[in-house]
């Protein structure tokens, strides 16, 4: 009976999950020529290797994830603090307003980012020049094309960390804040003596998420700079896909995939050990 109601879900597991796995593994062994697959081997990993593109999409991905990254938890972290105490007013309404950002669909943010930072009557510019600022080039400069990357990524899902990280700050006694403050704590060093140790593994769950949608990083800068200019926010991603589906070499396209999956793996596994809490 137990195999009958598992039967369902196993089924839709091994379609749509299993298989795509193990094709994608298989399809990366393979070199297309004149529409024949021939066995390569190692051919395309290898090719990877000699890829200044791949080289220059991990560039750009590990810089987004160095700084955007931090940055978000840091800024998720502070909110919830904030948003947990009880002297705070409208604490419902201000946690539904930063959350609202995580339930916007991630063409139709990007899409407004790009509207907001066009070069030539964008929001963004328009603010600057209240204050004497001129135009910057928002999209079309390699640095602010970053900067812009981050800031959108950074707007989009910080809302969605504070709630997980809210979560976890509502889990601990209230007993230890009264026990900090009768010790003499103020806020700062309850925050940082009593919160944050008792968040490591919500912090964890959340570096590693977050880590991991970083890498997988593609509707942001593809909507707002297509990978461009000059490949500065080009994403491996990005490069799957205009290598799959532009220039059709699905062979390289899983190995790139790959590519992706062994480095998402080993930063979880290194971001455990370093996080986790001693025994």
């Amino acid at each position: 009976m137990g195999w009958f109601f598992v039967g369902p879900a196993a089924a839709l597991f091994a379609l749509f999950f299993a298989y795509p796995l193990v094709a994608s593994l298989w399809q990366s062994l393979l070199r297309t020529n004149g529409g024949v697959q021939t066995f390569d081997g190692l051919g395309q990993y290898r090719r990877l290797a000699n890829d200044p593109l791949v080289a220059t999409s991990l560039f750009n991905v590990f810089l987004f994830l160095i700084i955007q990254v931090p940055l978000m938890i840091c800024l998720a972290l502070g909110l919830a603090y904030v948003l947990n105490q009880s002297w705070l007013k409208w604490r419902t309404g201000f946690r539904a307003l930063y959350f609202l950002p995580a339930v916007t669909t991630l063409v139709a943010y990007s899409i407004v980012f790009r509207v907001l930072l066009t070069t030539d009557g964008g929001l963004a510019n328009q603010f600057l020049g209240l204050f004497g600022i001129a135009p910057i080039d928002w999209l079309n400069n390699e640095t602010w094309a970053r900067v812009s990357v981050i800031a959108s990524i950074t707007w989009r899902w910080t809302g969605y960390n504070m709630v997980i990280l809210l979560a976890g700050l509502q889990g601990i006694p209230q007993s230890q804040y009264e026990s900090a403050a009768i010790d003499g704590a103020g806020r700062w060093r309850t925050f940082v003596s009593v919160a944050v140790p008792q968040l490591r593994p919500v912090i964890l769950f959340t570096s590693i998420t977050s880590t991991i949608g970083t890498l997988q990083l593609f509707d942001e800068n593809f909507i707002l700079t297509g990978g461009g200019p000059n490949s500065a926010t080009l994403t491996p991603v990005v490069y799957l896909y205009k290598v799959g589906f532009r220039q059709f070499d699905f062979g390289y396209a899983s190995a790139i995939a790959w590519l992706v999956v062994v480095i998402i793996a080993m930063l979880s596994v290194v971001q455990f050990r370093v996080m986790r809490e001693k025994t």
